[in-house]
């Protein structure tokens, strides 16, 4: 393929400097690296999603909330828990193609030919820094937001109030003065025959009678009505006659749920964003550095200082986990890499749970240094930073030894191989 100046076709990826440029083992690499890690991120979801849709359906249903109130629900957690799927996948995607590639000795020939195992490791921990990059938007800014949507969500559905799901023969009461009932119910509840609604409102008694009936349910202004067709109305007052009405059509409000508000997100420092975050610890550090004029009405003072409900080290907290969160991501592929290669007539099985078991005890760590630093007993650089920067050199120097880099490595090998001199000489 050419150009109009008969010049030769560059694919894009080619016109990048050659060292951000993908080679063929790069791409290789990575093509056998999405397939896994697109199953393992679904099957991770679906397992955690099945969960607290059992729950949710629970809660719901009782509510009488329509489906797709659900749906929304759980669009919401899509957030928190694609955040808790994300590295896991990595882990096992990479994990189960260099295992292959060392079963199938692909390891060995690509080593044999001059290609280091750093280097093999080199697409996946860059997929690693994009992933890690990925989840700081993810944690920091998508989750706070997605957290108070759910739970403003859950609120609504909670509070909806009165649902119009009738059966037929069935005595629904919307309100303590009113009385629904239908001989006949279909459609969902929406279409109704033989219709008998008794209204004690307004100090009087109305019997409304109608051949047929429709629900309706407006979400926006939160009300209920019921259009009735060919019908009549008994209106029995107190001393005087009763009267009765006929009609062909009419409309009634069947209930009108109070408007339901839900408080202003930021009363829980994880529906803050990083950013947010970071902007009120440097308000709340500047306050406690300024000392307030010696004339001030104390009263004042006290009112700004109970003005920031979430406490300091809570909020600091946050933002430190976040933060190492995401700066590990790079280093899961550098440990899987690490643990899935084995040596010849070797059959090594332990190396994902090894795994797991290392990113699910680093998790906990990073769990419990936050509660610690939220509680004020500890500081963010002694049990946040110091377990990280453990867990990343760990990673980095436990691949250098499996790929023979480290001196230690090379003085052993040496080692055997001038006692087997040695002996050879004997």
């Amino acid at each position: 393929m050419t150009t109009p100046g008969n010049d030769r076709y560059t694919p894009p990826l080619a016109r990048l400097p050659s060292r951000l440029r993908p080679g063929t083992l790069d791409t290789y690499l990575l093509g056998q690296t999405i397939p896994p890690f697109v199953i393992a991120v679904s099957v991770v979801l679906i397992a955690l999603l099945l969960e607290r849709l059992l729950v949710l359906l629970n809660i719901l249903a009782s509510e009488a909330s329509p489906f797709f109130t659900l749906l929304r629900l759980l669009a919401d957690l899509m957030p928190h828990y694609l955040g808790l799927a994300m590295p896991a996948a990595l882990c096992v995607s990479v994990f189960t193609v260099i295992r292959r590639m060392s079963e199938g000795d692909e390891i060995d020939a690509l080593m044999s030919s001059g290609v280091s195992l750093v280097r093999i490791c080199r697409p996946f921990a860059l997929t690693g820094a994009a992933i890690g990059l990925l989840s700081i938007l993810l944690y920091g800014y998508i989750q706070p937001h997605a957290r108070y949507q759910f739970r403003e969500g859950f609120y609504f559905a909670s509070h909806a109030g009165w649902a119009p799901v009738l059966q037929s023969g069935m005595f629904a009461e919307p309100s303590p003065r009113l009385m629904l009932t239908a001989d006949h119910v279909s459609h969902g509840g929406s279409q109704l025959s033989g219709v008998f609604i008794r209204d004690l409102s307004e100090g009087k008694e109305r019997d409304i009678t109608a051949q047929t009936g429709t629900l309706r349910t407006d979400t926006v202004k939160g009300e209920v009505q019921v259009e009735l067709f060919n019908g009549s109305i008994l209106t029995i007052r107190t001393g005087v006659q009763p009267t009765v009405t006929t009609f062909d059509h009419a409309e009634r409000l069947i209930s009108r749920s109070s408007k339901v508000t839900f408080r202003n997100r930021g009363d829980d420092e994880r529906e803050l964003t990083s950013r947010e975050l970071a902007r009120k610890i440097d308000a709340v550090r500047h306050a406690a550095r300024e000392e307030p004029p010696q004339d001030a009405d104390m009263d004042a003072v006290s009112d700004a200082a109970a003005s920031n409900e979430i406490p300091l080290a809570s909020m600091r907290a946050e933002l430190h986990f976040r933060l190492a969160r995401s700066l590990s991501i790079p280093f899961i592929p550098i440990l899987a890499t690490a643990l899935a290669v084995i040596g010849k007539r070797k059959r090594g099985g332990a190396g994902l749970a090894v795994a797991a078991l290392l990113l699910v005890t680093y998790d906990h760590i990073l769990q419990l240094g936050e509660s610690l630093i939220a509680s004020g007993k500890s500081s963010p650089l002694l049990v946040i930073w110091l377990p990280t920067l453990v867990f990343c050199v760990a990673c980095t120097v436990l691949l250098l030894f499996r790929a023979s880099i480290l001196p230690i490595r090379r003085r052993r090998l040496s080692g055997s191989a001038a006692a087997s001199s040695g002996e050879t000489a004997r």
